[in-house]
C-alpha cells in the first residue's frame, strides 16, 4: 500500500498508466521516468485533445477531438491533474 503521494509514480513505474492534463489533454502510455516536480516520460503514448469551440455561423458548440500517437512523450508535471494505472482488459 502506498504510504506517500509518489509512491504512486514509483509503484507504476514501467506500467500503463492514464494522466489528465491542464488543457483537454489524455494521455495514456508506459511511465518509464518521474522526478520530484511530477515530470514524467512515457513511451507507446496515445495523446488525446478535447476542445470546444463556437461555430460562428451557427453559434452551436463544436467539439473537436484530436488524437495522435508518440513512440516517446514528456510530460510537464505542472500540466497534470490526474494519474491512474490502466487495467489491462
Amino acid at each position: 500500500m502506498s504510504k506517500e503521494p509518489m509512491d504512486v509514480l514509483r509503484i507504476n513505474l514501467d506500467e500503463r498508466v492514464y494522466l489528465k492534463c491542464k488543457g483537454g489533454r489524455e494521455i495514456v502510455g508506459r511511465l518509464h521516468a518521474y522526478d520530484e516536480h511530477c515530470n514524467m516520460l512515457l513511451s507507446d503514448a496515445t495523446e488525446t485533445i478535447t476542445s470546444t469551440d463556437v461555430d460562428d455561423t451557427t453559434n452551436q458548440e463544436v467539439t473537436r477531438v484530436t488524437s495522435r500517437d508518440s513512440s516517446i512523450i514528456f510530460v510537464r508535471g505542472d500540466a497534470l491533474i490526474l494519474l491512474s494505472h490502466v487495467t489491462a482488459t
